[in-house]
């Protein structure tokens, strides 16, 4: 049963009219001094990798750095890119025990994209990978420098369906449902002059890769 002080921050949330999704957004969840504390002891504790990705037989960069933390032995693929869970911190243990309590999902696993400036970006894509399984709950936490953050349906050309949602400091974005199934999502490069931020979105893997 939810306790009192848990049912007060879920009332706090944004939710979304979005069809074939289920998102809420709480812009305060971490405090500020909580926050402030937070993003330097990640940004220098974490052991941060530039990953390199192959498009159509070239290979790039991926325009930031990247971690993946978790239950031993827990992986985790994308676009060719395959990484085993590094152990979890103490900072990141309790950023998941308090997001567990809102979301009603114990996540074994989190991965850590560190965003150095406004250059660096990830692009549109969803979070459904197999390993995540039917209807994967995403909670996506953002510390540092206020980025955009764009939603649009997969069907976008067609109804026009679309959202943006600027993801301030200490705050958190959970996605659940059929939203990964429908929608798509990306942080954009900026030309405004933003501050470092770490966003940290925590998962459930349910299968070996």
């Amino acid at each position: 049963m939810d306790t009192q002080a848990e049912l007060f921050e879920k009332d706090k949330a944004t939710h979304f009219d979005l069809p074939d999704a289920e998102v809420a957004y709480w812009p305060g969840f971490f405090s500020p001094k909580v926050s402030a504390r937070l993003l330097p002891s990640l940004i220098s504790e974490i052991q941060w990798t530039q990953n390199k990705i192959r498009f159509y037989g070239k290979e790039s960069l991926v325009p930031r750095l990247e971690s993946w933390h978790g239950e031993p032995g827990i992986r985790y693929a994308y676009s060719g890119i395959e990484m085993e869970a590094k152990p979890w911190t103490k900072e990141l243990l309790e950023i998941k025990i308090k997001i567990e309590k809102i979301s009603g999902t114990i996540f074994n696993s989190v991965l850590i994209n560190y965003y150095r400036d406004g250059k660096d970006r990830v692009a549109w894509h969803s979070d459904d990978e197999k390993e995540l399984g039917k209807n994967p709950v995403i909670a996506s936490v953002s510390l540092g420098g206020e980025r955009k953050f764009k939603l649009r349906h997969k069907q976008y050309k067609k109804n026009g369906l679309k959202q943006e949602i600027f993801l301030t400091n200490g705050s958190l974005l959970l996605m659940q449902g059929s939203t990964q199934h429908h929608w798509m999502h990306e942080i954009p490069r900026t030309a405004v002059p933003v501050g470092p931020r770490v966003n940290l979105t925590f998962r459930v893997i349910r299968s070996a890769i």
